[in-house]
């Protein structure tokens, strides 16, 4: 069907939908099962023998396999049956594991799809947009992306950006009354709009008539991608050092392989012991842990209010220096509350707390009827009228809410508190056009009938200096009067009383026609206008705002708030927060225009708040932060935020009142828009780093000490300690488990009293490769003094009993071990040996795998052990608490260097 040939009645009634109720809840279910999903197929998921096929790519694995097949060749068919089977239970963790990195992410990806406008059953509602079908009713506005086909039924200086379906950049302006008659291409269906394009001004209504599949976008398989499945920069150090590590590792194994030919050991038993230990040296599970670890931190974010929509954003999160956040709604409440009406004649204090509409108005400590005095009543309605923000009352929250902008709520809660209802001044006063707001005039004006003497009024609200620099008229006493200067000068001098109280401050006036105007545009309309009075409002700080910069302070991040008020205003609310100490620290829009770029990278270094900054100013924010080498997280909420959260290295959307363009542009989404969510992410990025450090510490020492254990013993012409098969068990239950689970430690108490990381530093830094240094001896030592103890006690004529001890110490040192890397700097004392159960849980796992292998006959035969008793278990605790011990004693020792 070619819709935009149709009309506005035939579309309606060819979809049997109502354009004032739209269909009803029970119509839309109904046509969501014979449509289906609103959403354009995904490239398809990998099939689980694809998953399971992937698990035996890998080169060393293919290895250890050709290996069990010369063992089942040259009748070790025990060691071949064992080998393969240990090969299968890492391919099944690694599914696992994968798969519940996948679930994840995709409800990641589902809590971040955008949302749609629409009205259903008479009222308005907010769906997922996915759940739109045809018929529904969707209401557009600036900075939203066009969840669906749709024919346009309303239109209000509406412009969509169509260059992800055309190819053509300038926005193109819509006009829903048109009827196309002949065939015409995409770019000009002016009547119609299409989904994933982005609406660049006005408003408007339009009726779904295509989804999913069935859309244009559907039709071409284009849609803007929102996810990147990415490897992340940290992904590619370790898969680096993991190559590095594996080159070493296999030069050691062959010498441990030629050293014991020419020693005239077995070919075949070197050739097992050179590719066991390779497979168990090698960390090649580096990898798929971090993806892990980085997917459970993900979620872990989620539940503290941040969805991040990639992983490398994780990374970039713990290395931010410096945030600039804006101020409404997330450094404060973001329910704006009217405390100060003035008009011509009074100073008006208003009472009540957020949006629930009730208070009383206070002119000299006496309550004055609002609807009895006529500029007030005027103001009202004005507020009431020349507003796109509705109330309701959540009966599930038992509170009011506000459906809109908060500026534009608190008026309507004004006007109700007033006795003006929203509802009834629409009936009686209907809207008949507009001109929409936007930054650059920072004005809003509407149209309506009947309101004044039976005339066309247009009411205008907007920032006080330029309302009033249009006005030439006063409305007093029921009446229109000049403006004079003695009146402009008490206006703006309340005007800035209101302002240094920290109030935000809104201006209206009014205009009256005797027909409706030919013309319909901002410098014809927004001139020549009666003034009416100012509204004052405040939007408090959080609470959680205020400890969230001071923890920002002790960690060393900056943290700036940007915003459209007044200097005054500005400076106010960030001293309030703790923000700036004095005005030296505050910039306005205005200086950023007369200064370079050089000039503003220098003064970037010490402003604090930036006020009265379009969102254009926010690009040279960044550039000029980035310049100066500062990793900058940026919030916003607007189309015209998107450049700035694309050029910052961290872009955070408001996830209730950011724009679909903000949110597709960031890789952060914060879902209650709350300045506290940012640090909290920021916390949990450095948490995340800090765990990938501690199992990569762990693998790597544990490796470097296998290695060592087995080489020194070729080198040494001992008995080798530990046979092949007992290597690959001791690789599975020491490098999952207890890996896993020191990358879901809760983080040092101190993390965010360190400075920032420097995101180029590379992973073994000097601290780690000394510890790594110091555990590793130390496992090697212990392990080989009861690999000693053993032969000398039991001799070499058998050597199931030393073996048995060696391999047990080894296992047990690991495990023990792991208690202490779970800081780098901490000592166990400090951190508690039982705040990471699932650490507890892990061991407790390993450790019963082994006691398994060691007390099971069957078991026992497989593994070639011997089921030790008191004596040996005495010699093995002994020996295996040397590496915790070492690893204790060197945090001590670099604490007492630092110092």
């Amino acid at each position: 069907m070619e819709w935009y040939r149709q009309s506005i009645n035939n579309t309606i009634e060819k979809l049997s939908s109502n354009l004032d109720t739209g269909l009803s809840n029970n119509e839309a279910e109904e046509r969501l099962k014979k449509y289906g999903l609103n959403e354009l197929e995904e490239k398809g998921k990998s099939s689980i023998w694809s998953k399971i096929a992937a698990q035996f790519k890998d080169f060393l694995v293919l290895i250890l396999i050709g290996a069990s097949i010369i063992s089942m060749a040259v009748g070790e068919v025990t060691d071949s049956i064992v080998i393969i089977a240990i090969v299968i239970i890492n391919a099944t963790l690694g599914i696992i594991q994968e798969g519940k990195a996948e679930k994840s992410l995709e409800a990641l990806k589902k809590m971040a799809s955008p949302n749609a406008k629409v009205i259903r059953g008479g009222e308005k509602s907010i769906v997922p947009a996915n759940t739109l079908v045809p018929g529904d009713i969707v209401l557009i506005e600036a900075g939203d992306i066009i969840p669906a086909d749709l024919r346009l039924l309303e239109s209000s200086n509406l412009k969509i950006e169509e260059a992800s379906l055309t190819g053509e950049s300038v926005p193109v302006e819509k006009n829903a009354e048109a009827v196309l008659n002949e065939e015409v291409s995409l770019g000009d269906r002016e009547n119609t709009a299409y989904m994933n394009t982005i609406v660049t001004y006005g408003r408007g209504k339009g009726i779904v008539v295509g989804t999913g599949e069935s859309t244009e976008m559907g039709k071409i398989a284009t849609m803007l991608q929102v996810f990147e499945d990415d490897t992340t920069p940290l992904q590619k150090k370790l898969d680096q050092l993991g190559k590095y590590l594996g080159l070493g590792c296999l030069v050691i194994c062959g010498l441990v392989f030629l050293i014991g030919i020419l020693q005239g050991r077995k070919v075949l038993d070197m050739f097992m012991v050179a590719i066991s230990l390779a497979v168990a040296a090698i960390p090649e599970g580096l990898p798929a842990i971090v993806t892990i670890v980085l997917a459970l931190g993900m979620n872990k974010m989620v539940k503290k209010h941040a969805i991040v929509k990639k992983l490398s954003a994780v990374e970039t999160l713990g290395s931010t220096t410096v945030i600039c956040s804006d101020k409404t709604g997330t450094l404060t409440q973001n329910e704006m509350t009217v405390v100060k009406v003035f008009t011509g004649s009074n100073s008006i204090d208003i009472t009540g707390k957020g949006y629930e509409p009730s208070g009383e108005f206070v002119v000299n400590n006496k309550k004055i009827e609002p609807l009895e005095n006529s500029e007030l009543k005027l103001l009202l309605s004005i507020a009431n009228l020349c507003n796109d923000a509705t109330l309701d009352y959540s009966q599930e929250d038992e509170i009011y809410k506000i459906i809109g902008d908060p500026t534009e709520g608190s008026l309507v809660t004004l006007a109700e508190k007033g006795g003006l209802k929203k509802s009834v001044l629409n009936e009686n006063y209907p809207r008949i056009n507009e001109i929409p707001f936007d930054s650059d005039r920072k004005m809003m004006t509407t149209f309506h009938e009947n309101f004044i003497d039976g005339k066309i009024v247009s009411f205008t609200k907007g920032a006080p200096d330029i309302v009033l620099s249009k006005c030439n008229n006063i409305y007093l006493n029921g009446k229109e009067e000049p403006l004079t200067e003695e009146l402009k000068k008490t206006i703006m001098d309340t005007n800035s009383d209101f302002s240094k109280a920290a109030l935000r401050v809104l201006a209206f006036g009014f205009k009256t026609y005797d027909s409706i105007p030919s013309q319909v545009d901002s410098e014809t309309i927004e001139k020549n206008m009666t003034f009416v009075g100012l509204v004052g409002m405040i939007d408090p700080p959080r609470n959680e705002a205020i400890e969230s910069i001071k923890t920002c302070k002790k960690a060393g991040i900056k943290t700036v708030m940007i915003t459209g008020d007044y200097k005054e205003t500005a400076f106010a609310i960030a001293s309030d927060l703790g923000i700036a100490e004095n005005m030296d620290q505050v910039m306005v829009g205005e200086e950023l225009n007369n200064i370079s770029d050089e000039e503003l990278k220098e003064k970037v270094k010490n402003i604090k708040v930036y006020a009265r900054v379009s969102p254009q100013h926010k690009v040279r924010i960044v550039e000029a932060l980035k310049s100066n080498g500062e990793i900058t997280a940026m919030t916003g909420d607007g189309v015209n935020d998107a450049p700035a959260l694309k050029k910052s290295d961290i872009g955070v959307s408001m996830g209730i009142t950011g724009t679909d363009v903000a949110k597709n542009t960031a890789e952060v989404i914060l879902t209650d828009d709350n300045f506290a969510s940012i640090v909290s992410a920021v916390k949990e990025g450095r948490i995340i780093y800090s765990n990938i450090r501690k199992f990569v510490f762990f693998l790597l020492s544990c490796n470097i000490g296998e290695i060592l254990i087995i080489f020194l013993s070729i080198l040494f012409n001992l008995p080798i300690p530990l046979l092949p098969i007992q290597l690959l068990w001791l690789n599975l239950i020491t490098d999952s488990f207890p890996a896993l689970a020191l990358g879901v430690e809760k983080g040092e108490s101190d993390i965010m009293e360190m400075s920032p990381r420097d995101p180029n530093e590379p992973i073994l830094d000097k601290n780690m490769i000394t510890g790594i240094s110091v555990q590793s001896i130390a496992i090697t030592l212990a392990t080989m003094l009861a690999y000693l103890w053993g032969l000398k006690h039991y001799g070499t004529n058998d050597l199931i009993i030393p073996r048995t001890i060696a391999f047990t110490t080894l296992i047990s040192a690991e495990l023990i071990r792991a208690f202490s890397s779970r800081s780098e700097t901490h000592t166990l004392f400090e951190i508690g040996f039982f705040t990471n159960r699932t650490l507890i849980y892990a061991i407790l796992v390993s450790f019963s795998l082994l006691l398994v292998v060691l007390y099971i006959p069957p078991i026992q035969r497989i593994f070639k052990t011997y089921p030790i008793g008191f004596k040996d278990w005495s010699i093995v605790l002994r020996f295996c608490i040397i590496p915790i011990i070492a690893g204790e004693l060197n945090k001590l020792i670099l604490k007492k260097a630092k110092n």
